[in-house]
């Protein structure tokens, strides 16, 4: 009888240190309150991250993708192409440009501009204003910024007519009178087959545009020289 009953009690005295066993392994218990509330918000904290990283990769790939559409659009429109290169400046400096493209009647100085939403611009404005229904931001009127560019490419090759053209590769709308020469990228080959310079001096384009190779500046010391030049700006 004695041992029946001490066989029979034994799980009963076993229970408590199976439990305590138990509550130290596993669940929240086991962690604690502060540990818990740290992890939690160390799990939002990276949730934020990883989508904010994730937004951040998405717009750096439309970024390329436009970037590509833009440069394929003008390879087959134009005769020759040259893109983000640096010349010396119209006054002094350095100038880098997004594109420089050769058309039958001339050279297309190209400034192009990617993002979507409103812009807000007169042709004269030193700023103009981008609102894109997240923020709200200012930058220099890309017209009179090309036009200085486009100055610095007529210092390398004055016999040749250049326009100063302004390309915007989003979802661009001007709520008023959209400023003369810019467009959007949709109307680049409409832009191209109608466009025409006036009577032209050059007889030989070839060598005109090997000239303008010649003068790009593609060292590194000059690209750091026109980085520095940024940073001073």
């Amino acid at each position: 009888m004695l041992v029946r009953t001490l066989s029979s009690s034994l799980p009963l005295i076993s229970l408590p240190a199976i439990a305590a066993e138990s509550s130290s392994a596993t669940g929240i218990t086991g962690v604690g309150p502060a540990m818990f509330l740290f992890l939690t918000a160390f799990a939002l904290f990276l949730s934020l991250l990883l989508r904010h990283a994730a937004g951040r990769l998405a717009q750096l790939l439309l970024l390329k993708l436009r970037q590509r559409r833009m440069e394929s659009l003008l390879q087959r429109k134009g005769r020759a192409l040259l893109k983000n290169f640096i010349v010396p400046g119209a006054y002094g400096g350095l100038a880098r440009i997004d594109y420089a493209l050769l058309t039958a009647g001339g050279i297309l100085c190209i400034r192009t501009i990617h993002g979507d939403g409103v812009v807000f611009g007169d042709q004269d404005d030193p700023q103009w204003t981008h609102v894109d229904g997240i923020g709200r931001r200012r930058f220099l009127n890309p017209l009179i910024q090309n036009e200085g560019r486009r100055r610095a490419l007529g210092n390398i090759v004055p016999e040749a007519p250049i326009a100063n053209l302004v390309v915007f590769t989003g979802k661009v709308e001007f709520p008023g009178t959209r400023p003369q020469n810019v467009i959007l990228r949709r109307e680049l080959g409409r832009y191209l087959a109608k466009h025409a310079f006036g009577p032209s001096r050059v007889e030989d384009w070839n060598a005109l545009w090997m000239n303008l190779k010649d003068a790009v500046q593609s060292d590194d010391a000059s690209r750091r020289d026109f980085e520095a030049q940024l940073s001073f700006g």
